[in-house]
């Protein structure tokens, strides 16, 4: 039988190794809670009303809200309905697809005859589209993304006077995946749908090669 000593030291012992399973268990899941629900997505593996990150609802095969072009009418919505100031929703050029016109419906106002950068001719109202020279007769069109309010209106001029390669889409980064996307609700053509989290883009057809190929391989943003 051990004495009154190796008793207590025992008990100590015990005691300290306890104390640390219950610190160690809890840091495990304030990290996996902080990892699993820290804004983004619909949480359904921790339990919480909170949201999930990117990485996390990759992983758990949640559905993200997206824009399908080919459905957008350009109605200005989804600037002025997203619970996001200014609105997750953001135009995306799609290169793959654009002419590099020097007269961009995307860029200029309709009958403008001065093709400059000058801002009373540029569509955009925020100046989000940037227009930098290539070589006559061709001009690179970027997207200041921090500027985009995603109102559509190069979009608008993109498809009726050019190829469409100006498309707006939810930018997943930004977008708060609500439960009901409010823009969604007040959508007129019914564009937005819930896709898989790691397929996030929804993107035209190009020819025979769907565009979220050709985006992967030619869209930038600035």
């Amino acid at each position: 039988m051990p004495n009154r000593r190796e008793f207590l030291n025992t008990l100590m012992r015990g005691g300290i190794l306890a104390a640390l399973g219950l610190i160690s268990g809890s840091v495990i899941l304030r990290s996996r809670d902080k990892n699993a629900c820290s804004g983004g997505f619909a949480c359904s593996s921790c339990g919480k009303s909170q949201s999930c990150s990117l990485p996390a609802a990759l992983a758990a095969g949640q559905m993200v809200w997206q824009l399908d072009p080919s459905k957008c009418i350009q109605c200005g919505r989804c600037a002025t309905n997203c619970v996001m100031t200014p609105s997750a929703v953001k135009c995306t050029h799609a290169y793959a697809m654009c002419g590099y016109c020097d007269l961009c419906g995307g860029y200029l106002k309709p009958g403008t005859k001065t093709l400059d950068t000058a801002a009373e001719h540029q569509l955009c109202p925020t100046n989000a589209l940037k227009r930098k020279f290539i070589e006559d007769p061709f001009f690179e069109y970027t997207v200041e993304e921090e500027l985009c309010i995603g109102c559509g209106k190069c979009v608008k001029g993109c498809s009726a006077f050019g190829n469409g390669s100006l498309q707006l889409q939810v930018r997943h980064d930004r977008c708060k995946n609500c439960n009901e996307c409010s823009i969604a609700r007040n959508c007129p053509s019914q564009a937005f749908t819930r896709v898989p989290a790691n397929k996030p883009s929804l993107l035209k057809s190009f020819g025979k090669e769907p565009l979220e190929e050709a985006g992967r391989k030619g869209v930038r943003n600035a």
